[in-house]
């Protein structure tokens, strides 16, 4: 493949579409929640216990509930979980997650539409996935969609 100037264009409005997505205040909002997060001592410790108990929790799924330390674990990694997840700032860093995976969902279709309707786009929102116009077209959820394919 040859480099053009086409390609050349491309690039640079790739460039200039990455440093607004960089600089949007949906990033910015979750650069400011991460670091809410880790920079709390308290917080980051609870999330440094969370993932300790997921490696674990990891190997005893391994072996099921014929890991003798099955049912101690489960329980340990729920409450665990559950004591992260009232965290004020964890919560808002999992909203400020959310809405920048919706914002890149969201460039993803805009970038797909921009060459053909007929481009399927993964996306993590029902809303942009009615968007796409996969109803219709034989979604391969046997109507689980509620589309009348």
């Amino acid at each position: 493949m040859q480099m053009t100037s086409d390609w050349v264009q491309i690039l640079e409005e790739v460039d200039e579409l990455n440093h607004f997505v960089m600089n949007s205040e949906v990033v910015q909002i979750y650069y400011q929640a991460y670091h809410d997060v880790y920079s709390n001592t308290a917080v980051a410790q609870v999330v440094k216990e969370f993932t300790k108990l997921k490696e674990q929790y990891e190997e005893v799924q391994r072996f099921g509930k014929y890991h003798p330390d099955y049912s101690t674990i489960n329980k340990q990694i729920r409450l665990k979980k559950r004591e992260m997840d009232l965290l004020p700032q964890v919560a808002e860093l999992k909203a400020a997650e959310n809405d920048v995976q919706d914002l890149l969902d969201e460039l993803s279709l805009l970038i797909a539409h921009a060459v053909s309707k007929d481009i399927k786009v993964p996306v993590s929102n029902p809303f942009f996935q009615s968007a796409t116009g996969s109803c219709g077209t034989g979604c391969g959820t046997g109507s689980g969609c509620a589309c009348s394919a």
